[in-house]
């Protein structure tokens, strides 16, 4: 039954998330198992901030877009494993009683390029440095900006070298303009943050990857969400997944 409900609470997470991986069971761990909020920390290729459910609500806005969005943080709910509901859940079964950590939450993934990642939060309608994370600044405007820490930069694998038989593999992806559109697979650990394509015009992507002779899968990532290449058919399974394949001559 424990597992069960650990099923439904990432369903249930899924919805509230998009910064990190969305199928990482590590992480949806990590959020469970929190007790109380803390200072910014790394996680996988993004970085995760809490702030106490005390407050009302609580957003946050960064430097490099010029403050001009604000991001609003969750609430973190998480399984109610109080002998009380272990009791009504035996008799009742589903649906999983859920209670409030105490805890509102926001993950985000750093952009390529940036090394430094300076915020601001809005609690409760007023704008602030983060009052739990020491290291700020004061901007050139005077203002106190908070500092967040980074993901580690990650090296990219070598696409083509000497000796290596190497060829330029188009990936091309139609559909809404203004999204994140990444390609992951084989090639690069499935890594889901590696690879952007570029739109080029209004909904049309598109990236050139030099790999060497072989075969591979791989999937689109479009804001998040796996997306297949349906001008590439047919689909196959890896792992229980559907995956596009590739054949590099």
């Amino acid at each position: 039954m424990r597992a069960f409900i650990f099923t439904v609470f990432l369903v249930f997470i899924i919805g509230t998330i998009g910064a990190l991986n969305t199928e990482s069971y590590q992480f949806i761990n990590h959020l469970v198992n929190l007790t109380s909020a803390g200072q910014p920390e790394v996680f996988e290729d993004g970085v995760l901030w809490t702030v106490p459910a005390s407050y009302k609500r609580v957003g946050i806005a960064f430097a490099y877009e010029g403050f001009a969005k604000v991001y609003w943080f969750k609430r973190l709910m998480v399984p109610d494993d109080s002998p009380k509901s272990q009791e009504q859940e035996a008799k009742q079964g589903p649906p999983v009683v859920y209670k409030d950590s105490g805890i509102l939450f926001f993950t985000y993934t750093v952009p390529k390029g940036l090394t430094s990642l300076e915020y601001r939060l809005v609690i409760d309608g007023l704008w602030t440095a983060d009052p739990v994370n020491p290291n700020k600044r004061i901007n050139e405007s005077g203002m106190t900006v908070s500092i967040a820490p980074l993901p580690p930069v990650k090296n990219e694998p070598v696409t083509s070298s000497e000796g290596i038989p190497s060829n330029g593999v188009a990936f091309s992806y139609t559909g809404q303009a203004g999204q994140s559109v990444y390609v992951a697979g084989s090639f690069n650990n499935w890594d889901p943050f590696m690879y952007e394509l570029k739109e080029n015009s209004p909904g049309n992507y598109g990236l050139t990857l030099h790999l060497p002779t072989g075969v591979y899968y791989y999937v689109f990532f479009v804001q998040g969400r796996r997306v297949l290449n349906y001008n590439n058919l047919p689909k196959l399974y890896r792992d229980g997944l559907a995956v596009n394949q590739l054949e590099v001559k």
